[in-house]
């Protein structure tokens, strides 16, 4: 087992998991919100364009929940180029349903990266994500498939829920 480690995914590894897992868990880690302030030139988004994906703020006192996966060591290779644009590992603590814990690694992109675009009004931000694409589609798609993951696990986001009923009503009023 000094081989296997835990990773904790909170946005895109919830939903488009591209890499081989030995067990996965929902699991939370504490003192952190999920927030889309973290560009994306890479995948969501163009260089000169960039789209608006997840990233993590401290946030003491919440609970974010997402995806835990059991993983050998070398997948990190593979997590470490899909995560590149701005990401750093960070080692955290993962709390499971059953009360039980481990230790684990979540990538999350700070405020002094160079790809940050940090907070907005949720209504800027919506507009943002409907209006942006990159070479791993629409970047609305990233936000309705996340909304869905978290719904589906029995994850309440306001800010993920709050932005997909924006974008919903605004691709709706066009």
């Amino acid at each position: 087992m000094h081989n296997e480690h835990w990773v904790f995914g909170y946005g895109s590894l919830i939903f488009r998991v591209d890499f081989p897992y030995l067990e996965k868990r929902p699991a939370s880690i504490a003192g952190w919100a999920r927030r889309f302030w973290q560009g994306s030139h890479d995948h969501r988004g163009m260089p000169h364009a960039p789209g608006r994906v997840v990233t993590l703020v401290e946030s003491p006192g919440n609970l974010c929940g997402g995806m835990a996966y059991r993983v050998k060591e070398d997948v990190f290779e593979h997590l470490d180029h899909r995560e590149k644009n701005g990401y750093r590992r960070v080692d955290t603590t993962l709390l499971f349903r059953d009360d039980s814990m481990q230790e684990g690694t979540v990538y999350i992109a700070e405020h002094d990266n160079h790809a940050y675009l940090g907070p907005a009004p949720m209504a800027q931000i919506a507009s943002h994500i409907v209006a942006s694409s990159g070479p791993s589609g629409q970047n609305i798609d990233y936000l309705l498939e996340l909304d869905a993951a978290l719904l589906n696990l029995g994850i309440d986001d306001p800010h993920v829920n709050g932005l997909a009923r924006l974008a919903r009503a605004m691709l709706k009023a066009c």
